[in-house]
């Protein structure tokens, strides 16, 4: 890949976007890494430059704040760096009764998981059609295509990107951009969904896949022009069930397992537990 090109990657300091860049910079692409302000960060683009010989570029931004966002764009406009793959990856995630979340909880997922990847698609929309063919990678989720308890806000904004991709594909295919959305079921990308996610029965943890594993699948697919990326075959195999079992039985079974699950928010490098979200209150 041309020296002068980058791959932008948001969320990038741990769990998925930390496994997506490790998986970019092994087939030697430039990176441009956002994330919260965290040692973590400049500690991967470190690593990442000596392990693959790449520049690596650490930018920490809080990307739920829309100013943020714009003046992303004008840092990497400033720094003269060209972008031709923009990977949407930041977003929070949550299992849990509506009731269980705040108002200021539910606004921040919806501003990241939606207005965040709408917003930086719209600022770097012209710097991928200067430098195509060029790659927009949005990361949805399983849950968009189920209705499921304990995933409402969360399963919407995933709907949203999914369908936000679809279409944005139709439209940039002729000016030289494709546009993938990768789809995955639950991944380990830290300690307490580690531990959530042993505590699932048999048939869920045949379908959790480790961020490692879900990286290569992902740009294999994006590299491949792929529209829509669903990692795993057990993942797949949910989906052709969903297409084959009445949807009274299968909302019946998912909602079922799902609200045993322990609930949870999982934020952009952020944990939020239920049992200790008044001492978390006034984290990100």
């Amino acid at each position: 890949m041309s020296k002068n090109l980058y791959t932008l990657i948001t969320g990038a300091s741990e769990g998925f976007g930390r496994a997506l860049a490790t998986e970019c910079a092994s087939r030697k692409m430039n990176l441009i890494l956002v994330a919260l302000p965290d040692p973590k960060l400049q500690f991967l683009a470190e690593t990442l430059i000596q392990k693959y010989a790449i520049d690596v570029i650490a930018i920490e931004k809080d990307l739920s704040i829309e100013e943020n966002c714009v003046m992303l764009y004008k840092q990497v406009e400033e720094l003269n760096l060209s972008v031709n793959m923009l990977i949407n990856n930041v977003g929070i995630s949550s299992t849990m009764f509506f009731g269980e979340g705040s108002i200021d909880f539910y606004q921040k997922q919806v501003k990241l998981n939606v207005v965040t990847t709408t917003l930086l698609t719209s600022l770097f929309l012209r710097m991928l059609e200067t430098n195509k063919p060029s790659h927009i990678l949005n990361v949805g989720s399983l849950s968009c295509f189920f209705y499921l308890a304990k995933k409402q806000v969360y399963g919407a904004t995933k709907s949203y990107v999914y369908s936000f991709s679809k279409s944005l594909r139709g439209e940039l295919s002729s000016k030289g951009i494709n546009v993938s959305v990768v789809c995955p079921g639950g991944m380990n990308t830290n300690p307490t969904i580690i531990k959530t996610n042993k505590a699932n029965n048999w048939l869920a943890r045949q379908s959790i896949m480790d961020p490692e594993d879900v990286a290569p699948i992902a740009i294999k697919g994006l590299l491949n022009r792929k529209e829509i990326i669903i990692p795993g075959r057990m993942n797949k195999l949910f989906l052709i069930i969903d297409k084959l079992v009445p949807s009274f039985l299968i909302k019946m079974i998912a909602n079922n397992h799902v609200n045993k699950f322990k609930s949870y928010n999982i934020g952009n490098e952020t944990i939020n537990n239920t049992v200790f979200n008044r001492l978390l209150e006034t984290t990100n």
